[in-house]
């Protein structure tokens, strides 16, 4: 454990017993929690977005044929299925110690869930609904845009609040190239087992994850209005 040279002159008590929990800790390192847990939102978002951003058309590839789909879920499957070190050491060559190779990890493992909610939701749109459509007028893209993926949001929105969840907590890996966020705490506090900040990056990365979850849960309920009265 290693104090600051300010900390050093009046060391708190809980450093001397090394607690879990120690006020004094979330006050000297406060710097560090901060930059580590904005780090750490900023890995999660971007590579979730990036997840949806990929998910979305593979889905739509992969529901016109089920021979595809086969291929895109197995695949996908597949990838989730790799240890994040072999990843990594996959993605170094090309995208050297930085956060693009965390990220890249990160939005491929979210792929797994994101693609198959996406193929759950446009199936769970009524054929009488499209037919519907269609027979308005619709064309292809029109019907993607304004009917069926409007429809599917409720499904898609639960398996992005599944991936969100589960990317805070693999975002820590990250730490294996060093853009883990609170990761990185963890990964030097369990080296000297400095108690204290393990047991502050483990809160916040659960303070973190609930906070995006319930984010995502208001964003579902802005944006589909409907299902708060169906019965």
């Amino acid at each position: 454990m290693t104090l600051s040279a300010d900390a050093a002159p009046s060391v708190a008590q809980c450093y001397v017993d090394n607690s879990w929990i120690c006020g004094q800790y979330w006050s000297d390192y406060r710097p560090e929690l901060t930059d580590a847990t904005i780090e750490h939102l900023w890995i999660t978002v971007v590579s979730v977005l990036v997840g949806l951003a990929i998910a979305v058309p593979l889905a739509l590839i992969a529901r016109r044929n089920p021979t595809i789909e086969s291929i895109v879920v197995g695949s996908t499957t597949i990838i989730y299925t790799i240890p994040s070190l072999a990843l990594f050491s996959l993605l170094l060559p090309f995208t050297g110690l930085s956060p693009t190779t965390v990220i890249i990890g990160l939005a491929l493992y979210s792929l797994t869930i994101l693609v198959r909610n996406v193929l759950a939701g446009l199936r769970a749109v009524p054929a009488d609904v499209v037919e519907s459509a269609r027979g308005v007028g619709y064309s292809n893209t029109r019907l993607l845009t304004r009917v069926e993926l409007p429809l599917a949001l409720p499904v898609i929105m639960a398996g992005l609040r599944v991936a969100t969840v589960s990317t805070v907590a693999l975002a820590t890996i990250g730490a294996i190239v060093s853009y883990g966020g609170l990761g990185n705490l963890l990964l030097q506090a369990v080296g000297n087992q400095f108690k204290a900040q393990i047991f502050a990056a483990s809160v916040l990365c659960i303070l973190l994850a609930v906070a995006l979850d319930l984010v995502l849960v208001v964003a579902q309920r802005l944006l589909t209005p409907w299902t708060r009265h169906a019965r």
